[in-house]
């Protein structure tokens, strides 16, 4: 309380000096939070230059692939971007609204470069994708390839959009999904 009669004495007897007070503090809070907002860009900046090169996702964990694609999505225009694996995640590691209002379901897998993703890891996402998760895109995205056979075969007959680390590194370069992700 005695704090306030100090300053409220001071204001009395100095409101010129009291006011020039002010607008100092103003302006310097505002000056912070320019340098803090410009920092924060800058970081988002030389963030999403990182994400467009395929190359940073071979040395990195599963979970940070998911967030790397999850930064895709969103720079993409896909809105609610919640990244959800882990154990029990039922083979959904991403969820997400397309631009268009689907929604999205992505299985994740983060490989070394010979290592194939094969058709049994597109035979369980088949089997959680649209009925446990309700996709509407449902999407397994690798920073490596997919074998070729019957489990490619699979995803095309149930609209599973596989994306392989060359189609990836188009997306991520691009900023703009693959040829049946969304509609043209």
């Amino acid at each position: 309380m005695g704090l306030i009669v100090i300053v409220v004495d001071f204001v009395r007897r100095h409101p010129y000096w009291s006011a020039f007070l002010v607008i100092i503090v103003l302006v310097a809070g505002a000056a912070v939070l320019v340098a803090v907002s410009r920092h924060r860009a800058r970081e988002r900046a030389e963030q999403a230059e990182r994400d467009r090169l395929i190359s940073v996702t071979d040395a990195m964990s599963g979970g940070e692939f998911e967030q790397w694609f999850a930064r895709i999505l969103d720079a993409s225009g896909f809105r609610d971007v919640r990244v959800c694996g882990g154990a029990g995640d039922r083979g959904a590691d991403i969820t997400a609204l397309a631009p268009d209002g689907r929604r999205v379901v992505v299985q994740c897998k983060r490989h070394s470069l010979n290592h194939r993703v094969g058709s049994a890891a597109i035979q369980r996402f088949a089997g959680t994708c649209r009925e446990i998760h309700r996709g509407e895109i449902c999407m397994i995205v690798t920073n490596g390839f997919f074998t070729t056979g019957d489990g490619v075969e699979l995803a095309r007959q149930l609209s599973i959009t596989l994306v392989d680390r060359r189609v990836l590194e188009m997306w991520a370069w691009t900023g703009v999904p693959p040829t049946g992700v969304l509609p043209r």
